[in-house]
């Protein structure tokens, strides 16, 4: 129902593009935190943290993080894993899966530094309005590394290499791999799918990728990993009715190298950025709803002053 796309070998920018695909509205907020305020792990035993890094980072429903960029050029991207099965709880402080990626971008500034400072916590899966929704994460940094994290049968499993570029749904990130052989261009017999399934989409995302033409500067790198998440994005109107597929309500790009975010309504045909250099060093918790349709460009200078909603 999403798919992450991270253009990690070209020599304009670390960019990575973005879908969310769901059945409603996640009602997305965008967000800037400021360094040094604090939070909680929002679960039994939670976690007390303070935020070592300034970013900015999209909320669902004020409930959690899907993605966002720090100062120092780290993302994450929470994406649905309906195959997810959690750690049994024990003492660390836990984590609440749906704070998962912004516990990354508040914490850390590489992904060996986020895999290692993981450990000391716990991920602990939590309800959202009366739903259990499985979640695995990518993370990424500025100089090209990349880590996968999901938890199958109980445990913890990473996949870390700069190699790892494309993330969807189910199956896991391993299964993807070994299916992703089956086709011509990986050194199988079949030819590039064309459906919206999440193996299909991992396929034709891996494929596009590696086709990019070279960029010369960041606005080319952008405009080429959108490209590639509108060929694996889904139309509203689709006629799917697997669980597994809904319609793609944004997609956004990550410019680590910058350290800012676009956004695209796939209801509006504006695109949207914003960036931390945007914002003055003690600028407090703002916000902005991104799909407003009568935004366009940067929108740094609309963010309106917020509570923060975890």
């Amino acid at each position: 129902m999403c798919t992450r796309i991270f253009w990690n070998d070209n020599p304009a920018a670390k960019v990575t593009g973005r879908t969310l695909d769901w059945v409603v509205d996640d009602e997305a907020r965008l967000w800037h935190f400021p360094a040094g305020m604090r939070r909680t792990g929002r679960c039994d035993g939670g976690a007390e943290w303070e935020v070592l890094h300034r970013n900015v980072a999209m909320s669902f429903w004020n409930e959690g993080t899907t993605e966002g960029v720090n100062d120092a050029g780290l993302a994450a991207h929470l994406l649905y894993f309906a195959a997810s099965e959690y750690e049994r709880r024990d003492r660390r402080p836990g984590v609440a899966h749906l704070l998962w990626a912004q516990y990354v971008l508040d914490r850390f500034a590489t992904v060996s530094d986020a895999l290692a400072g993981l450990a000391a916590v716990q991920v602990v899966p939590v309800e959202v309005r009366g739903q259990m929704l499985g979640a695995h994460l990518a993370i990424e940094d500025v100089s090209g590394d990349s880590a996968i994290i999901e938890f199958i049968e109980g445990w913890p499993i990473v996949h870390h290499s700069t190699a790892y570029r494309v993330m969807a749904n189910d199956p896991s990130f391993q299964e993807q791999l070994v299916g992703l052989r089956r086709y011509r261009p990986f050194g199988g017999d079949e030819v590039l799918p064309g459906d919206i399934s999440s193996e299909h989409r991992f396929a034709r995302a891996n494929y596009f990728l590696d086709h990019l033409s070279t960029p010369t500067d960041t606005r080319q790198a952008v405009a080429g990993v959108l490209g590639v998440a509108r060929n694996v994005s889904v139309p509203f109107g689709a006629p799917y009715d697997d669980f597994s597929v809904y319609p793609t309500w944004w997609a956004s790009v990550t410019d680590l190298t910058g350290r800012g975010l676009y956004y695209q309504s796939t209801l509006a045909p504006n695109v949207v950025w914003t960036y931390l250099d945007g914002f003055a060093p003690d600028a407090g918790v703002l916000v902005i709803d991104p799909s407003d349709p009568d935004l366009s460009g940067d929108i740094s200078a609309r963010f309106a002053p917020a509570d923060a909603p975890y």
